[in-house]
């Protein structure tokens, strides 16, 4: 159930794709369609160092979440012979979409023994591998994209997902940049969440129609336990920030899930240190905040 409303949005520059490298040159991936083909041609410089994860043991495929008018395109990746009803993850994109990356930590999770599934929340606005520049994202894709929208469709899939041998009551988000936004409001404003994962997301900021409010404004709402993962020398979420998000989790002493909640600032990293095919990827960091995600799973109950 929907408790309330809210988005975030990387730092917008003016890049384009390295020349010498296209999207469809990198990787293609035989077995989807058109979700988790290519990067955005803005997401900066593509590096040969991405992780390619392979299908086996995992069922993957794109699927649809059918609710009022919407037709919510997903990316699906479970483990092939799975006996039982399964844990869900739910993997929200940065501002790029369901991309190859995106689509590949999906596999990841598929292979830890999740029922993986990577909603295209940009569908209805556009294509955002086809934007050239940031702004362009931005203009077209981002601001159309409202925070109430997003939220319900996370909802819609948590919904749908019953109907997939999924453990209702084992639901986790993992969410990147602007999707690490989405995963600390989500945790705030939907309820039967058992725990979030919030890599980079932004915590604060401008407020309007689309964005009415932040994570920093709904700390007392939180209803699943949060683990957030910061870079040091990320320049668009300041580290002060960051130290009020912690502050006001332990203010909160009668609200279970803010109290477990844990951040975790890695000192040498900036923003999108995780993004194994940008120029941002640090290995190191990456490797130890993907440790921490899966035992901070482990300690949730996963």
């Amino acid at each position: 159930m929907l408790k309330n409303t809210t988005q975030d949005i990387e730092a917008l520059q003016g890049k384009k794709l390295d020349q010498g490298l296209t999207r469809r040159d990198f990787i293609k991936t035989t077995s989807m369609g058109t979700l988790g083909v290519g990067f955005a041609t803005c997401s900066d410089a593509i590096k040969a160092q991405a992780i390619k994860t392979d299908f086996e043991g995992i069922v993957s495929k794109e699927d649809t979440v059918n609710y009022k008018d919407s037709k919510l395109p997903v990316y699906v990746a479970y483990p092939k012979d799975a006996k039982g009803s399964l844990p869900l993850m739910i993997v929200i994109s940065e501002i790029f979409g369901v991309h190859e990356y995106i689509a590949d930590v999906t596999r990841r999770f598929a292979k830890l023994g999740f029922f993986a599934v990577a909603p295209e929340f940009f569908y209805r606005a556009g294509d955002p591998s086809s934007m050239g520049t940031m702004a362009e994202l931005y203009s077209k894709i981002i601001t159309k994209t409202p925070d109430v929208q997003v939220l319900q469709d996370v909802q819609a899939v948590m919904d749908w997902s019953k109907g997939q041998g999924v453990n209702p009551n084992k639901i986790a988000l993992n969410g990147f940049c602007w999707g690490g936004r989405i995963v600390w409001l989500a945790c705030e404003r939907l309820e039967k969440i058992t725990t979030g994962i919030a890599w980079y997301g932004r915590l604060s900021g401008d407020r309007s129609l689309n964005n009415p409010t932040h994570p920093l404004d709904g700390v007392n709402q939180l209803s699943a336990p949060v683990l957030g993962l910061y870079g040091g020398k990320d320049t668009g979420i300041p580290i002060q920030q960051v130290e009020k998000m912690s502050s006001l989790l332990k203010e909160q002493t009668n609200n279970i899930s803010a109290k477990k909640s844990k951040l975790i600032i890695y000192p040498d990293s900036g923003h999108a240190f995780h993004a194994d095919y940008r120029p941002s990827y640090i290995p190191s960091d990456a490797k130890a905040g993907w440790e921490e995600a899966t035992k901070w799973l482990k300690q949730q109950g996963f």
